[in-house]
């Protein structure tokens, strides 16, 4: 299978001023998506402009035609499923079904405790993700959903007419532990990984792509519980957290590499930042572009 390359574009540009422009020119590039993160705010931009998720991916599904969108990722920190839900739906219909919801447990980052709430620990953060992705799974395949868990209630809650893609919208659920990968296998049209976060300081790259060999294992052993084939779902890389950092985007040769080699695991996407200077995410904007029009032919 060739491998698919993506981008993310983080919404901190005014959509007068560059905004507008990176999206469609994503999709000038021939990307195959283009994500941006669903965040309030996120690390370094935190005392910066940053714009909400919903209304950019919005306003990219007006201005594009081919180029898919997503989020990468959304999460239940901030968010409910009954109101999410119909603004996924809307924005599966605005976009003619170019919408593929990235889905994941959040962090502990500003997100964790900007409504005011404690930060909840992991066994709770794993508790409500899981609840999360199964209640939106019924909200965005069912005209009516009631329904009464631990964290969240939907009393004959309406989704008509539903997604444009059926039975919904797709999945790409984020997860490395062993019950974010059973909600992978369960409801993901695709799976997402960053690598090893343990490794992103020291690690090397051998080491990162032996510890994400093992991630697909473990998602192949969760397929394989429930009798679903792990060639069914999509492998996603979203790039810029493993050891490599920002290498790969150096030069064609060095991204085709970095690819091969992660493609060799299954992998069927590839996600690179758009580049962003004086941030983590600097990059030559020639060379990305370069990266975005040859190295899909090199890794057919």
């Amino acid at each position: 299978m060739s491998l698919r390359l993506s981008t993310v574009i983080l919404p901190y540009r005014r959509w007068s001023e560059g905004g507008r422009e990176a999206w469609q020119r994503a999709e000038e590039l021939g990307f195959h998506a283009a994500y941006t993160y669903d965040h309030l705010s996120w690390r370094s931009f935190r005392d910066g402009p940053w714009f909400g998720a919903v209304p950019t991916l919005t306003a990219a599904a007006a201005v594009t035609d081919r180029l898919r969108l997503g989020t990468l990722v959304t999460s239940p920190n901030f968010r409910h499923p009954v109101p999410y839900a119909k603004e996924l739906i809307s924005l599966d219909d605005i976009s003619d079904g170019r919408f593929t919801l990235g889905v994941g447990a959040g962090g502990s980052g500003f997100d964790a405790t900007v409504l005011g709430q404690d930060p909840w620990s992991p066994r709770e953060r794993a508790d409500r993700f899981a609840e999360f992705v199964q209640l939106l799974d019924r909200l965005l395949t069912s005209d009516s959903v009631s329904y009464e868990g631990d964290f969240y209630s939907a009393h004959e809650a309406r989704n008509i007419p539903g997604c444009v893609q059926r039975p919904r919208l797709p999945f790409a659920v984020a997860a490395t532990g062993p019950r974010g990968l059973r909600l992978a296998a369960q409801y993901g049209q695709a799976w997402v990984t960053t690598g090893d976060p343990k490794l992103y300081e020291n690690g090397t790259p051998e080491q990162s792509v032996q510890a994400i060999r093992g991630q697909v294992e473990r998602l192949a052993d969760a397929c394989a519980a429930i009798g679903r084939d792990l060639a069914a779902i999509d492998k996603v890389l979203l790039t810029g957290f493993t050891p490599d950092r920002a290498r790969p985007l150096k030069s064609l040769d060095a991204f085709v590499d970095f690819a091969g080699r992660h493609q060799e695991l299954g992998f069927t996407e590839i996600v690179v930042h758009w580049p962003i200077p004086d941030s983590d995410f600097a990059a030559d904007e020639k060379v990305f572009e370069q990266i975005a029009m040859e190295a899909a032919a090199q890794l057919r």
